[in-house]
């Protein structure tokens, strides 16, 4: 017999050996058929894994983050049978579950188009519908290399992993077997409800001096009304696509003569500075000193900090006399040249010190995205110099500023512990402090938390803080890094009490993350009907007709010296045509002035969001766009 212990802690006895998916039936038939795979004793197994002896065993549906890691690979495996059916001399790379979704790579004579999509889902709902088991097998890696003869790039896969001289995995379904490590769906009908979205080009292994492949991405559901809602949701995205709203409310573009660098318009850069207002104002009352570091850097000071070694491929480099210059990717390296300006006492900790440092980072053609990937943006850094004795409570700070921060544009967030990679520098003694440290300053906030194994930086773990848009759309944007691998590195010191020399630890942090990934987030999040106190044009002011125009114009004068961002719109357009592009700009409220208003010394207010308000004394209104401003309303 084995004792299994269930969420909630509940134990159950059963004859050994027993599957996760004989557990499931045993618990209920509906568990058993939205079961998608199983941790046991926390690693993720399949539901056929015969289980010998005492562990913990959590069972995973679609619900769960793993599970639809599980029901998505699935899917890829489909997609990929359908493919080798329909195009038998396609080579098969790699196919994995990723965020929404999942893909897989092939190496095909001509990129698929919509009509071989069509295709290829037509063919996947006959796999389904075969009801194909997925079965688990082992081969040597000789064995493996003769097996998938034929598939050059799952034969260099099987070549890495010979290495190790363990056995390769494989799972057969049908005619088809793929090379996969696993957890899967027991057979194919699970997949209920799935779509082929679309069909894109990417390198292999992503270094662009390899064969370029065709990449084809899918979603799949348990539920057709789960793929409805998906779709429907993807429609609502297009439409507030930020690249596109950016030209429409003409606040930033993109040209050819600098790919992935970011044009911001005037009333882009009117946002930009209102969140950069805002980012000082609440660093300012948190403590924070600001300061500026130069974009250019010696390559020593580089590799020092070890980004030469770790992060070359990705920095833009000069020579400057002679010597190599790196355009900074980080601030860090700044930020700890002034902290060595002077000596540093106790009584200094924590010092906390802010930077919109703008940084370069070469990211592939191919990854750029809008505002969302981009070669050049502002980090909103701060780097805090502290004791160790001052490690959770400065933590804390920082998540309730975060919080602070997300709260006030209405995001949703959780947050995610980052542990120490296999590329990390330092010992590994360090990395369980700073681990434990992060863990339990989230801890006592009340906060839960997932860990995300072997994802933090290579100077030290990290939380990362993954927003959640009106879309149900999440995006990582704050983080905050403990490190204790640069201050050893660059001698950092302080004198402690005891009048001896002491080594301060750092804090990385940022909480925008990128101020222009931040402002496209923001751009998607509001469909570019921007909060009042965010819109670069917060108030429209319309007259009728010629008639009014000079009660129009000390309108808008008054509401100028009252702070708000006016535009007069007395062009000679019929009211309705203006109204509606007063609309289509998404500008907060409009103002339309007739002959009433002018006898009245009133406004009739119209809102973006609520329509018609009616009729309103100038200075009421006045004083309710400055609430408004002042409580940062959404």
């Amino acid at each position: 017999m084995v004792n299994i212990t269930l969420k909630g802690g509940v134990v159950k006895q059963y004859e050994a050996p027993v599957t996760p998916m004989q557990i499931a039936k045993d618990l209920g038939a509906g568990l058993y058929k939205a079961v998608c795979s199983a941790l046991i004793d926390g690693e993720p197994k399949d539901l056929r894994t015969p289980i010998t002896k005492d562990c913990s065993l959590t069972l995973l549906t679609f619900d769960d983050a793993d599970g639809k890691k599980t029901f998505w690979h699935t899917a890829s495996h489909v997609m990929a049978q359908a493919v080798k059916r329909l195009y038998p001399d396609a080579k098969l790379a790699i196919g994995p579950a990723i965020d929404n979704g999942f893909y897989y790579d092939f190496d095909v004579e001509k990129p698929f188009d919509p009509q071989d999509l069509e295709a290829i889902e037509a063919e996947m709902k006959k796999i389904v519908k075969e009801q194909l088991p997925l079965e688990r097998f082992e081969l040597s890696p000789q064995e493996a290399l003769e097996f998938m003869k034929g598939e050059p790039y799952k034969a260099e896969l099987i070549q890495e992993h010979s290495s190790k001289g363990e056995a390769i995995s494989f799972f057969q379904q049908g005619d088809f077997t793929d090379l996969c490590a696993g957890p899967h769906l027991p057979d194919t009908s699970r997949i209920k409800a799935f779509k082929l979205t679309s069909s894109t080009g990417a390198y292999w292994r992503g270094d662009s001096n390899k064969a370029m492949l065709c990449r084809v991405y899918g979603i799949a559901f348990p539920k057709a009304s789960q793929l409805e809602e998906y779709l429907t949701m993807l429609e609502e995205a297009k439409k507030r696509d930020h690249r596109k709203l950016g030209r429409e409310l003409e606040l930033f573009t993109f040209l050819e003569e600098g790919p992935g660098f970011p044009f911001f318009l005037p009333k882009g850069m009117i946002l930009k500075n209102l969140l950069l207002d805002y980012w000082r104002e609440i660093h300012r009352q948190a403590g924070y000193q600001e300061i500026s570091t130069p974009i250019l850097l010696s390559r020593t000071l580089w590799e020092r900090s070890g980004h030469w070694e770790h992060y070359k491929e990705n920095m833009y480099t000069t020579v400057i006399d002679g010597e190599d210059f790196a355009v900074k990717p980080m601030n860090c390296p700044g930020g700890i040249l002034v902290y060595k300006t002077k000596m540093r006492s106790y009584k200094d900790l924590p010092l906390r010190m802010g930077e919109l440092g703008l940084v370069h980072r070469h990211e592939l053609s191919g990854a750029l995205h809008g505002l969302m990937r981009v070669r050049n943006f502002t980090q909103d850094d701060a780097h805090l110099f502290i004791t160790p004795e001052q490690i959770k409570d400065e933590v804390k700070g920082v998540v309730r500023l975060i919080d602070q921060v997300y709260s006030t544009f209405g995001f949703e967030y959780h947050i995610e512990l980052s542990t120490m990679p296999e590329d990390h520098i330092g010992e590994e003694k360090d990395w369980i402090m700073a681990t434990d440290a992060l863990r339990d300053a989230i801890v006592e906030l009340g906060y839960d938390y997932e860990v995300n194994e072997g994802d933090g930086a290579f100077y030290g773990p990290k939380l990362d803080f993954h927003l959640t848009d009106c879309l149900g759309r999440t995006w990582q944007c704050g983080t905050i890094q403990l490190d204790y691998q640069l201050p050893e590195r660059f001698e950092l010191e302080y004198t402690g009490a005891d009048g001896a020399k002491h080594r301060p630890i750092m804090l990385h942090r940022v909480v925008f993350g990128s101020v222009e990934r931040f402002i496209g987030i923001l751009t998607e999040h509001f469909a570019g009907a921007f909060p009042l106190w965010l819109a670069p044009v917060q108030v429209g002011v319309l007259p009728i007709s010629e008639r009014q125009e000079d009660y129009a114009k000390t309108v808008a004068q008054q509401l100028e010296a009252a702070g708000l961002r006016v535009h007069l719109d007395d062009r000679n357009e019929k009211i309705g045509y203006r109204i509606r592009e007063a609309q289509l700009q998404k500008i907060p409220y409009m103002l339309v002035v007739g002959d009433k208003e002018v006898q009245a010394g009133a406004v009739s207010v119209r809102s973006h969001k609520d329509g018609d308000k009616g009729s309103m004394v100038l200075e009421d209104f006045i004083a309710m766009a400055q609430e408004e401003v002042r409580t940062k309303a959404r």
